[in-house]
């Protein structure tokens, strides 16, 4: 049976492939290239030394931000201000954490423009760790939307970044952050948005099932509406503020509310592997 729908879509695209040539072109041009912050992109932090635990001093919380421009920061002015260091201290004040762990180590390894082809690249020119990594952040897929990246082959990085994860870093929980709404950023104009974001959600939900189909790899929806909701306490809002100036990259203000978003999911599954690790030993 013919799919209408598609048929349809395919013939809107063509019609307005002009337009989204054009649009595309001035948005490079027009565009203005934010740096990334600058900061300290490693670190540990010792933890509250007067939680009550025999061992908790014996163990260290690895942490290690892998991406593109949204893990380096980029739309704040300061590391301190971008995702890194926003969850940091998060992390560091909540009871699951700091009643287990004794220091937090953490490091950042992310680039603007990276695909996903760009990251796998990097963690198999990194130096292995000396200690596994218990919990490594994924943030990728913008770049491989803008360069039209195949399914096949986003499909294919996904599968490789998960085994090198696995293998070379000892990653216990690997979190791939969900693509951003593409279609609401206030920098790409119509059509362009709509053509944008429908391909930036059928990989959305390819990275979905790939995550689905593996052992300690989980996939995180980014709740914006929830951002949304608690920034405007119940009053109209516009959604530009969750943008840095260029209409692209997140805000400070975004970067704070994703953190903590990230914060709790964290916490959500180390609770349950540290559980299901005590049952395996029992």
């Amino acid at each position: 049976m013919v799919d209408t729908h598609k048929l349809a879509s395919v013939a809107r695209d063509v019609l307005f492939a002009p337009v989204y040539l054009y649009q595309g072109r001035k948005i490079k041009r027009d565009t203005v290239r934010l740096p990334e912050p600058n900061g300290e992109r490693h670190g540990q932090i010792q933890l509250n030394k007067n939680a009550v635990s025999e061992d908790k001093t014996q163990q260290t919380l690895n942490l290690m931000i892998v991406g593109d421009s949204a893990a380096a920061g980029v739309g704040s002015q300061t590391q301190q201000e971008a995702l890194a260091g926003k969850l940091i201290p998060i992390l560091a004040q909540q009871p699951a954490i700091y009643s287990t762990y004794g220091a937090l180590n953490w490091s950042l390894q992310a680039t603007t423009g990276h695909t996903s082809f760009d990251i796998l690249r990097r963690l198999y020119v990194l130096p292995a760790p000396g200690q596994p990594v218990d919990v490594m952040l994924l943030s990728m897929g913008v770049n491989d939307t803008t360069s039209n990246v195949s399914v096949n082959k986003w499909q294919q990085q996904i599968e490789d970044i998960i085994a090198i994860a696995q293998r070379k870093f000892g990653v216990r929980e690997l979190i791939f952050l969900s693509l951003p709404p593409m279609a609401e950023m206030p920098a790409i104009p119509a059509p362009l948005n709509n053509f944008v974001g429908a391909k930036a959600s059928i990989l959305d939900q390819i990275l979905q099932q790939v995550c689905d189909a593996h052992h300690g790899v989980n996939y995180m929806a980014t709740d914006f509406a929830r951002m949304i909701e608690e920034h405007s306490n119940g009053t109209p809002i516009d959604i530009a503020v969750m943008f840095a100036s260029d209409g692209f990259h997140p805000s400070s203000l975004m970067y704070g509310y994703w953190a903590q978003q990230v914060a709790e999911r964290i916490i959500e599954l180390l609770d349950t592997s540290t559980t299901e690790l005590g049952a395996k030993k029992h």
